[in-house]
């Protein structure tokens, strides 16, 4: 379909779950900037989507929240807005889907810790240097 939104290789949003609102671009400019409406700002909603399944739902939900939203008021030109904030909505969902990398649990090297050490150790005679010389010595 040509209104689908296309996400990946195995994700299309169909264009009918895309709700696009059209409103006049703010800022400085003349008769035609007061009077199209340019700013495209289009949504998406996480839950209500049969293109997902529930697994990638609860991803893109908590990555990105129920909602999405993007907007897009960069160019003149209403379709050309549209196209921008379709490609940002595709690629902030897509960039959602991608999983995460499990942190892997790793020790310090002895070399980390000897200079950690170090390190302690000569903040402590800088900050003994600083202090009054004891009376009983």
């Amino acid at each position: 379909m040509a209104d689908d939104l296309r996400v990946d290789d195995r994700v299309t949003i169909p264009g009918w779950e895309l709700v696009e609102v059209f409103t006049p671009s703010g800022g400085p400019g003349g008769q035609h900037a007061n009077r199209s409406s340019t700013r495209v700002e289009l949504r998406f909603e996480v839950e209500a989507s049969s293109a997902l399944t529930p697994a990638q739902k609860r991803l893109v939900a908590s990555r990105l929240g129920a909602s999405v939203r993007v907007v897009a008021d960069d160019e003149r030109s209403q379709a050309r807005n549209r196209a921008l904030a379709r490609e940002r909505l595709a690629a902030s969902v897509a960039a959602a889907l991608v999983p995460r990398r499990r942190r892997v649990a790793t020790r310090p090297t002895r070399g980390s810790r000897e200079r950690r050490l170090d390190d302690k150790r000569q903040r402590s005679e800088r900050k003994a240097a600083r202090r009054p010389p004891r009376l009983d010595e």
